[in-house]
């Protein structure tokens, strides 16, 4: 317990060296660093750039050196830096906030698992407040590939969600899953079986489309609460 506790007290520590002015700009000095392009760098930029990363890096350095007054020459190479690199921070910052507050992870896309052994890793080992939602399907069986581009919509509205998806075939467990239930969706958290649905376009209309979907999964309660749209370029645009 003590070596855990020890363990936690140093993750506290190391986190705290980026709370705060200063350690927002130095944080944001080490990713400007690792961003440019240190082949075509001139090295007197290089080196300053490298300084300005590392103001505690020397065991020489005081604590007046470490927290020092950004100098002029610092403040015009950061008022120059691009839009880009500064959208891309900001994006990472959050990442990690929303990580730390237990969130979860964000995903992109839907996944594809190429066995049954992916399919129970998938299900044992993901984030404990993380949705899981597995399509199994077969090529050729009515509903299954409408419903693979519906879940390829949801998945980038639902970034919390993993969404997966795994041939019948592959997933070593074909006798179970004929034709006649397919496609099926099972929806999974912390690694309890939370929605069973075989055949579950017989849920929908003949042409269903995302928002049938996702209506359908909502009715049990099965997503989270959805992002609003918008809300990362908020986040990049934030001064």
């Amino acid at each position: 317990i003590a070596r855990k506790m020890s363990d936690r007290l140093l993750e506290l520590e190391e986190s705290a060296t980026h709370t705060g002015p200063k350690g927002v700009i130095n944080d944001w000095r080490r990713f400007k660093l690792e961003s440019m392009d240190q082949e075509n760098l001139p090295s007197a930029k290089k080196e300053l750039l490298r300084q300005m990363s590392s103001p505690n890096k020397s065991k020489d350095d005081s604590r007046g050196s470490l927290n020092r007054k950004m100098s002029v020459q610092e403040y015009e190479m950061l008022k120059e830096e691009d839009e880009g690199c500064l959208k891309k921070y900001r994006k990472r910052c959050m990442q990690e906030m929303h990580e730390k507050l237990s969130f979860g992870p964000r995903f992109e896309g839907v996944h594809d698992l190429d066995s049954g052994e992916a399919f129970l890793e998938v299900i044992e080992k993901e984030h404990h407040s993380t949705v899981v939602v597995v399509h199994i399907y077969k090529v050729g069986v009515k509903g299954c590939e409408e419903l693979n581009s519906c879940l390829d919509c949801l998945a980038t509205q639902y970034p919390t969600v993993k969404f997966c998806r795994i041939d019948a075939v592959s997933s070593g467990a074909a006798e179970r899953f004929s034709d006649d239930v397919l496609p099926t969706l099972l929806v999974y958290k912390a690694g309890e079986l939370l929605g069973n649905f075989l055949a579950c376009t017989q849920h929908l209309s003949e042409e269903f489309f995302a928002t049938d979907v996702e209506a359908f999964l909502n009715s049990y309660g099965l997503l989270p609460e959805k992002e609003l749209p918008g809300a990362e370029d908020e986040e990049n645009d934030v001064e």
